[in-house]
Formats: structure tokens, sequence, C-alpha cells
């Protein structure tokens, strides 16, 4: 027998769900460090896209591979940072089972399945119960489905009618029905151009 216990016999569950939580609290942080760089890249792109005055442009241009680099890392280090937390949720799952094993180790199974006849009564009990009970269902299944059977829906209420058919080709054909109703969206916008202008 070793002199010395082993590190992870020490080791408890809410250091490591305390060690989980600080490191996917650093993943958070990076993750929304790499959205922010990468909006900041999309914003500099469009303004090189634009930008006449060519030493602006090499302004612009540095900035973005710098910032791609930056990004570059940080993914680096929340791949690094996600394996880690895979690692460390493992370990707790394996302090989890260790405590559950052991708690539900010291149940007297041994004494309980050591008696065959009586194990044998019980789960044959078990059984007819469970029979019972999904007889129960099924029939109360079979009378659901064979009322709902006999059930047509009124055509009234839920039937598609000429008049639905109409509103619904409303959407399809708005221009249509705008042109109809007298609106003209073009000379509209038009005199909604004009009116921004005037002012």
């Amino acid at each position: 027998m070793w002199p010395f216990k082993s590190k992870y016999q020490k080791l408890k569950r809410e250091d490591v769900v305390d060690a989980i939580c600080n490191l996917e609290k650093q993943q958070q942080d990076i993750e929304t460090g790499i959205v922010e760089k990468t909006k900041d890249i999309e914003d500099l792109l469009e303004k090189g896209k634009v930008e006449k005055n060519n030493e602006l442009k090499k302004f612009y241009a540095k900035k973005i591979m710098n910032l791609k680099e930056e990004c570059n890392e940080d993914v680096k280090r929340g791949m690094y940072l996600l394996y880690n937390i895979r690692l460390m949720k493992r370990l707790k799952s394996a302090i989890d089972d260790n405590s559950f094993f052991a708690n539900t180790g010291k149940v007297s199974l041994g004494n309980l399945l050591g008696d065959q006849k009586g194990l044998a009564k019980f789960l044959n009990k078990a059984l007819n119960t469970k029979v019972k009970s999904e007889n129960v269902l099924t029939s109360a299944d079979d009378i659901w489905n064979e009322i709902q059977s006999g059930y047509v829906e009124n055509e009234q209420i839920y039937g598609v009618n000429e008049q639905d058919d109409q509103l619904l080709a409303i959407f399809e054909n708005a221009d249509e029905v705008n042109s109809e109703l007298g609106v003209d969206t073009s000379s509209n916008n038009e005199r909604e151009k004009q009116a921004n202008i005037g002012d």
C-alpha cells in the first residue's frame, strides 16, 4: 500500500465545479472578444472599400491583419479552454460516479437478491401490474380512436371556401391589389423622396 494518499482522494466536488465555472467564464470572455474583433474587421473592410486615400486604406489593412492575428490566437485559447472544460467535466462525473456507487454499495443488496423465490414472486407481481396498467392505457386509446374515427370536421368552420381563397390571393398578388385600390407604390415612394429633399 502506498504511504501517501492520491491527490484525487482529497479532491472535493465543489473545487472541481468552481474550476469549471472559472474556465467557462474565461472561455465566454474570449468568445465575446472574438465576436467584437470580427465585427471590427467587417467595419474596417467596409471603410476600406469606400476610402479614397491610399494611406488610410493601408492603415485599415494593417489593423485588419492585426485583428485577424489576435482572433486566431483567441480561437486557439478558446479551443484549449473548451478541451480543458471537457476534461474537468469528466473528472466531476467520475467524482459523482464514485460517490454514487460508494453510497449505493452500502445498501445490502446481497440479502435481497439471495431470496430467489421471493424475487421471482416480486418480479411476477411487478410484471402483472405493468401488464394491467398497459392494458388500461391501450383500451382507453382504442376507445379514443374509435370515437375520433367517427368525427367529421365541420366544413363551415374548418373548410376552405372561395372567400378564403380570395383572401389568401391578396398576399400573392399584392401589387395587383394595390393598383386596383388606386395605390401606386412607385409614385408614393417618389413623393416621399421629393418631400425628404424639400426638408
